[in-house]
């Protein structure tokens, strides 16, 4: 019988995986003028999100089970401000390294470690609950990436997943093999 913690790893390992390439595909169909353009001064660019989960995992994954993952040395607030230096090419330095990080921490964790304490604005998380809290906190912020990257392409975008109307044709593929 296998162990469902094992389990449970790979399909977080493989579900962190599968947001960052749906997030990378999405950002590489968006011209540089795009992926820093605001649809208003209320909502976030792609490169803000971009550097608002750079941030995020920087903060949350070093010392993941050592220290709480709201580093002291984490501007938040300033995650969602531009700045001339944050070309597109350094964010997504600073993306790369943040998911790389996550992907890391992820292999690192054993069966065991699943129960242990960690914190979080010093607020206690299991292992399990933390892994739950950043799959949440990513899959919302790829999501409004994939949303303002379609609509930043528009007609030319190409689809990440099943094409609308075809989902009975991908089934019937699918039942064929």
């Amino acid at each position: 019988m296998s162990d469902f913690r094992h389990e449970y790893l790979a399909d977080m390992r493989t579900q962190f995986a599968k947001l960052r390439g749906t997030a990378e595909r999405a950002m590489a169909q968006v011209g540089d003028a795009d992926f820093a353009k605001m649809a208003d001064a209320e909502n976030n660019s792609i490169a803000i999100i971009v550097k608002h989960i750079s941030g995020n995992l920087r903060s949350r994954c070093t010392d993941f089970l050592t220290s709480d993952g709201e580093k002291p040395d984490r501007d938040r607030d300033g995650e969602f401000v531009l700045h001339p230096s944050d070309t597109r090419a350094r964010l997504l330095k600073e993306w790369t390294a943040a998911w790389d990080l996550l992907g890391a921490t992820a292999e690192a964790l054993t069966p065991d470690d699943l129960g242990r304490t960690v914190y979080i604005r010093a607020e206690a998380h299991t292992v399990a609950q933390a892994l739950h809290r950043h799959l949440a906190h990513l899959a919302y912020h790829v999501g409004q990436i994939v949303l303002l990257a379609k609509h930043w392409v528009g007609p030319s975008w190409q689809t990440l997943t099943i094409a609308r109307g075809q989902s009975k044709a991908f089934a019937q593929g699918r039942h064929a093999t």
